[in-house]
């Protein structure tokens, strides 16, 4: 079953030093072997402006969970998910799951 490993960015605490830092993190998730396809995402803010709990969504589409258990501890993946811990002072949730076609 394809699998999506999906990064929940919570609200950083500097914006401008996250965003600074994104486009070179998702250079280095792209580096993930075997990923098929990716999708970023920003969150829009709630309908009065405030900002809502999660910031940005980085999803990563494998071929199934082996594979993508299996790149997320590779050298070359070592450079997006300890710097994506390190640059979400927020928080960020990661969660494996398969794609359900309907």
């Amino acid at each position: 079953m394809e699998t999506k490993v999906t990064l929940i960015y919570d609200n950083p605490q500097d914006a401008e030093a996250f965003e600074a830092e994104y486009p070179d993190l998702l250079v280095s998730a792209g580096k993930s072997p075997g990923l098929r396809r990716m999708e970023t995402s920003k969150v829009w803010p709630k309908e009065d402006g405030s900002p809502s709990p999660a910031y940005r969504l980085v999803d990563l589409y494998f071929a199934d969970y082996e594979a993508a258990s299996a790149a997320v501890i590779t050298a070359e993946a070592s450079g997006f998910f300890p710097r994506s811990l390190e640059l979400a002072t927020g928080w960020v949730r990661i969660s494996f799951a398969g794609i359900e076609e309907s």
